[in-house]
């Protein structure tokens, strides 16, 4: 885990990279009923903006709420590093699904003009994107980014 603001600012660099890139892909393939070149061409076309957006909702807002509900509900500081891991990645992943499917379905209603559905847009992608977005977070990107992250940054290398 980070051990200061540059380590978390690093870190939340690599995890929004590496999940945004993932949740644009398969939001893409959703929509056009399978995977295809074309969907890597329009999920990378949209991926910049999206992750902008999620870097900031992240970094601003989602990151230290979830922290605090963790810490307050879920963990105590003599629990172990992997408990406290999953708590705060669970406590992470479910505010920035509900974020960044308001964001794909206010994206779909820009490209539409069907702006009567976007509430129920947004309510279907709810539970489509946690689906992919919890396993894939605690199974795979938690997993590949702390081991990218502490192998490029050894802990105590880099300084507050």
């Amino acid at each position: 885990m980070p051990q200061n603001k540059r380590e978390s600012l690093i870190y939340t660099v690599l995890m929004c990279f590496c999940m945004v890139l993932w949740m644009s892909m398969y939001n893409v393939t959703l929509h056009m009923g399978g995977f295809s070149m074309e969907v890597l061409k329009e999920g990378w076309l949209g991926f910049p903006i999206a992750y902008v957006f999620a870097m900031c909702c992240d970094w601003f807002l989602v990151s230290g709420l979830a922290k605090k509900f963790a810490f307050t509900y879920l963990v105590k500081p003599e629990d172990s590093v992997l408990k406290k891991v999953i708590c705060v990645s669970c406590s992470m992943v479910v505010p920035m699904v509900l974020i960044m499917s308001m964001y794909g379905a206010v994206e779909g209603c820009v490209r539409s003009g069907a702006w009567s559905q976007l509430l129920m847009i947004w309510l279907t992608n709810i539970p489509k994107n946690f689906i992919m977005a919890l396993p894939f977070q605690l199974l795979v990107a938690g997993p590949l980014v702390r081991f990218v992250f502490r192998t490029a940054f050894p802990e105590g290398k880099v300084l507050a």
